[in-house]
Order: structure tokens, then sequence, then C-alpha cells
């Protein structure tokens, strides 16, 4: 009896635990790419929030990452 009740202790334990999330959300998926004037710009889709924020980058950024490709923005808050 006594390891059941150890063994439901445990189970409630490990499953009420919640998930912790990362303190940066700054990654996500880039799901477009485009040259508009002087911004070479990526869309990306953020793991955490699910929504999309373009930002501009330079060129040799621009031209090393794809559509597809998982990306992090740095030095901006989460979106």
């Amino acid at each position: 009896m006594k390891k059941v009740l150890l063994l439901l202790c445990l189970s409630f334990f490990i499953l009420s635990c919640e998930k912790e999330e990362d303190e940066d959300c700054n990654c996500g998926v880039i799901t477009d790419d485009e040259i508009i004037d002087d911004c070479y710009s990526l869309t990306i889709m953020n793991d955490c929030s699910g929504n999309y924020e373009t930002f501009c980058f330079s060129e040799s950024v621009w031209f090393d990452n794809y559509v597809g490709d998982n990306f992090c923005v740095t030095n901006v808050d989460s979106w």
C-alpha cells in the first residue's frame, strides 16, 4: 500500500509540474524573405507566441538564411 501511495504522489508531482519556458523567446522559423529598398527583410514566426514579425538585416545575414530555417533575433524583446 505504501508503494502505491508513493507512486501516486510521485505521479501527481511529475504531472503537476509546469513546463518552464525559455527566458528569451526570440527564435522562430523564417517564413518569408524580401528586399525592400535598403532593407533585407526576414519574416519570422515566433516559436513561443506564434506571432509573425519582419526584421531588417545586413545583406550577408539575409543571404545566409533561408525560408524554413530556424533563426534567433538578438537585441529585441520577444514578439
